[in-house]
């Protein structure tokens, strides 16, 4: 990206500032983004692009066609909605809206992409279309499913389609990702056994124990990742919840307890071998306690799989952007989940992570109550998406 550019970026970047701070000042929960999708819009449609709103409920996607020929089309894509944490940053644009914040940037990312839409609608010096795209509900609540099921790229088509997003342990200016799996399917389990219960103190053996039929199995998970699935395919179980009896009643021994928590995988297979396997678990172990196990296993997030092509164009994008010095093609998948794979599922594309790190509350980790997005990366975002728009679609001399 020449000087010239990256000088009128950057020169936006007040503006862009006070907008991110205001959508973190009044954050939104998935698909609850009233507010968030209206200032969106409105912000679209006066820099003269041309604007669809409730696309999957809450999300808005915007079209701009560039001047040069071309009838190639690419999709940008970022997330709107927050989380349901108590801030506790004590900034002064500080979340208003009580019990939820902006605890994983996606105030930021909506500020980059409305930054680069407001730069390319006046700078138009590309050739085919760019439909940009602010999803709702990247949190768990399903907002890219519901955008592609109200038609997304049937009726906003495009040749590829792009994600971001920030890292607040990379440093600003720095941009990684790598081809193939590199965020992982993320799903949800409940178990629940169900036994007679008893009195604990005066005759414990005249019942089915589901305490320790809960601690046998808790431990046996453990064996699924170790000796059911190969020691190269990552995989992770943990278990996040446990509820059965009542500290009222301590020597009552309960009929029923649930045990709840995470799946991670990459691989279609491992998540099968995973779900199986704590079925069969389940069940056994509880049969040799005489008791019953009933499992609900809900599969959420997709592994995200970033495109070969698109990824070689996304780090030249970024490479042209910041130098080659401060882009890294093959960093280590992680275990988190995106949303972003439904779309990468349905179109070829790529996403990344760019550097966020500027010491306090942009250091924090994501979903943490202390973090808030560096105002600092704003630049670096928009001037990823306006390289990535050239290096897809091309450039013309201005």
């Amino acid at each position: 990206m020449d000087d010239t550019a990256l000088a009128s970026i950057k020169a936006l970047g007040a503006e862009l500032t006070a907008i991110r701070r205001d959508i973190h000042a009044h954050p939104e929960m998935g698909m609850e983004e009233v507010r968030t999708s209206a200032l969106v819009a409105e912000k679209l449609r006066g820099w003269g692009l041309e604007v669809t709103e409730g696309v999957g409920k809450f999300g808005v996607v915007a079209t701009l066609k560039g001047r040069g020929p071309g009838q190639r089309a690419i999709g940008l894509r970022c997330d709107m909605d927050a989380l349901a944490i108590e801030e506790a940053t004590g900034l002064p644009h500080a979340s208003t809206n009580k019990g939820v914040m902006h605890a994983c940037g996606h105030d930021g990312h909506t500020t980059m992409l409305l930054g680069a839409a407001r730069y390319l609608a006046e700078n138009r010096n590309f050739g085919g279309t760019v439909q940009f795209i602010f999803q709702p509900a990247e949190e768990g609540r399903g907002g890219a499913k519901a955008m592609l099921a109200d038609g997304l790229f049937e009726r906003f088509p495009v040749d590829a389609v792009y994600g971001l997003h920030n890292d607040p342990q990379l440093p600003v200016g720095h941009f990684a990702t790598r081809p193939g799996p590199a965020l992982a399917a993320a799903d949800g389990w409940v178990v629940t056994f169900r036994g007679t219960g008893g009195h604990g103190g005066a005759a414990p053996h005249l019942s089915t124990d589901v305490t320790v039929l809960q601690a046998q199995f808790v431990l046996a998970l453990q064996t699924i990742v170790s000796r059911n699935i190969a020691a190269i395919d990552s995989a992770v179980i943990s278990v996040g919840a446990i509820h059965g009896g009542s500290l009222s009643s301590t020597n009552v021994m309960p009929a029923e307890i649930v045990v709840g928590g995470t799946a991670r995988s990459y691989m279609p297979a491992v998540r099968e071998t995973i779900e199986r396997r704590m079925r069969e678990l389940a069940e056994g172990l509880a049969a040799s306690f005489g008791c019953k196990a009933e499992l609900v296993y809900r599969r959420g997030t997709d592994a995200l799989v970033n495109h070969a092509e698109q990824t070689e164009a996304a780090l030249a994008a970024a490479t042209a952007l910041v130098g080659a010095a401060q882009v890294n093609g093959k960093a280590d998948p992680i275990l988190g989940a995106e949303d972003f794979a439904g779309m990468l599922a349905a179109r070829p594309g790529a996403f990344v992570f760019m550097g966020n790190s500027g010491g306090g509350a942009s250091s924090k980790g994501l979903h943490t109550p202390n973090y808030d997005f560096n105002d600092d990366a704003i630049p670096y975002g928009v001037g990823y998406w306006v390289s990535l728009v050239h290096q897809e679609l091309g450039g013309l001399e201005r």
